[in-house]
Parts: C-alpha cells; sequence; structure tokens
C-alpha cells in the first residue's frame, strides 16, 4: 500500500480539532481539499475514519486505532525536526576532532576554546593518535574532521585545506648552545634524535635526506614529541623539532643549531573526506580555523 503522508498529516490534524474547518485553518489549505483529503485515505485504506455530527466529527473505533499510531509517528517527525533545528542552531551536538598530541598540546587550544566560547552546549571529543590512523578514522566517519601536518603525497579521498606552515629546525641543549655546523653532512654525525616514522615529520625529513644524497643513522628514535623535547633538553644529542611548537623553549633550554641547508617548511591544516558534507559542528569549527 502506497499512500501519500501528506494524507495522514491532514487526518492527525483533523483529529486533533475534532472539525473539518478547523483543521483546515491548521492546515492553512481550503475546506474542500481537506474533505477531499480525508475521502482519499478512506477510499485507500478501505473503511470510514470519521463520523460527522453537528458539532464536527469524531473518529470511528477503526479511526481511533489509527490515530493512535500516526499521533506517535508524528511526534517523532516534530520531535526529530526539533532536533535537527538545535543541532543546526549548536544549541545541542558533538563534534569529534582527529589530531596528534603535539598539534593538541602546542597549537589546538586557542581555536578549542574560540569554539567553546561561542557554542558551549556543544561537547568536544578529541582522538589523538598518528596521522595514518586518523585518516582511516576519517574515512569510517569515527572523526568528523583531522588537524595534521599535509602529508607529502596527495590522498584522493581526502581534501586538505592549509591553515599555516611549520618549520622543523635541529636544536640541541645547553651543551649545544651557540654551536653551529659547516654543513647538514657534519651536523649529522652527531647523536641524532628524531621522531619514529610514519609521524609526517619524520616522512618529511625521511624525504629530504634522500632528496639531497645524505645519510641520517639516529641514535634514538621516540614516538612522542613531548619525550623528544626532555631528552633533547637533557643533552642526549641534536633533534629534529619543529619550531612552532617549542617556541617558549628556545634560548632557555634549546638552542637552534644553524646549518648551511634548511629543512622544506611543511603544511598544518585540515582535512574531511572528500564529496562530503560536514557535520553542523563541523562547519562552524573549520570557520575558526579558516579565519587563522
Amino acid at each position: 500500500m502506497n499512500i501519500n503522508f501528506e494524507l495522514y498529516k491532514v487526518f492527525f490534524e483533523v483529529s486533533n480539532e475534532k472539525s473539518i474547518s478547523k483543521g483546515a485553518k491548521k492546515l492553512m489549505i481550503s475546506q474542500p481539499a481537506v474533505t477531499q483529503s480525508i475521502k482519499t485515505l478512506e477510499e485507500e485504506l478501505g473503511g470510514k475514519l470519521f463520523v460527522r455530527t453537528p458539532k464536527g466529527v469524531i473518529l470511528t473505533n477503526e479511526g481511533e486505532e489509527l490515530y493512535n499510531y500516526i499521533k506517535e509517528g508524528m511526534n517523532y517527525f516534530i520531535n526529530g525536526t526539533n532536533k535537527f533545528v538545535s543541532l543546526k542552531n549548536l544549541e545541542i551536538g558533538v563534534i569529534n576532532i582527529g589530531t596528534t598530541t603535539t598539534i593538541s598540546e602546542h597549537y589546538l587550544i586557542p581555536y578549542l576554546k574560540e569554539f567553546h566560547n561561542k557554542y558551549p552546549n556543544i561537547d568536544i571529543n578529541i582522538t589523538n593518535d598518528l596521522t595514518e590512523n586518523l585518516i582511516k578514522d576519517l574515512r569510517n566517519g569515527s572523526v568528523d574532521i583531522i588537524i595534521t601536518a599535509i602529508p607529502i603525497e596527495e590522498i584522493n579521498d581526502i581534501e586538505y585545506k592549509m591553515i599555516t606552515f611549520l618549520n622543523d629546525i635541529f636544536v640541541g641543549g645547553k651543551r649545544y648552545k651557540g654551536k653551529n655546523f659547516n654543513s647538514l653532512v657534519d651536523l649529522l654525525k652527531e647523536d641524532i634524535l628524531l621522531q619514529k616514522y610514519p609521524s609526517v615529520t619524520r616522512n618529511n625529513f625521511n624525504k629530504f635526506i634522500k632528496e639531497n644524497n645524505l645519510k641520517c643513522n639516529p641514535k634514538m628514535e621516540v614516538v612522542s614529541h613531548g619525550l623528544l623535547v626532555e631528552l633533547t633538553e637533557n643533552d642526549f644529542g641534536i633533534a629534529l623539532l619543529t619550531k612552532e611548537f617549542i617556541k617558549n623553549k628556545l634560548n632557555k633550554s634549546l638552542f637552534e643549531i644553524n646549518t648551511n641547508i634548511k629543512i622544506p617548511k611543511r603544511k598544518l591544516g585540515y582535512a574531511i573526506k572528500k564529496n562530503s558534507i560536514p557535520s553542523f559542528t563541523a562547519t562552524k569549527f573549520i570557520d575558526i580555523l579558516n579565519k587563522s
């Protein structure tokens, strides 16, 4: 049975008002149109829904049974519409953000704060992981958006938007203060500390090393950016770190080491799935990021 749902809407309003004329007024359509809709619905169902009285209409027993179901369905429609409007207005909702621990700690907080101040009723869920894992989360819908250093290779189903540049520099602890190297070759003979592959920082550095026909055998490799910073501060060696993430430590506990070759800048940005429509919450967060 294929019945136009508009007919049920007419039936619902007439049942509530117990009057054809009042139902027509509520629906803002003509009384004859309401009468015809009721007649069409009765024909489709094969039975009477209303009994006319001098004061209006009353439901038949069968009509009463139908009304109870329609009422429940209409409440779902109304509640669903209200929920949608609340989500659209960001009165309720959630945003799922994927990013690395380093970016969370050293970059993301001001943007999260602005978003929270504007939309305090929105729950913020943050997933910290390696970029390659976050891309998987984005694909399967576990996160709405990821904030990450943009990978060197383009990924066909992921759309990236750059926010800013990142500068990777070599730094050492106090024993390297004021020390420079004439060439990167000489620097790489020192005890080098690096983040483990497949971090975007390491991937970018590996590509740079290969393009310049250089070799680097790191003394130590770690996953955590924070641990790499601590090891460097304690003079375990020279580390490749992101300047923007350690600016509060530069010329205090960490010291930049200059060479004749600079590591290429990296791009930091956000990513969403291509050919998809971001959620209302993700769209508002993207607006805040784009302002930067």
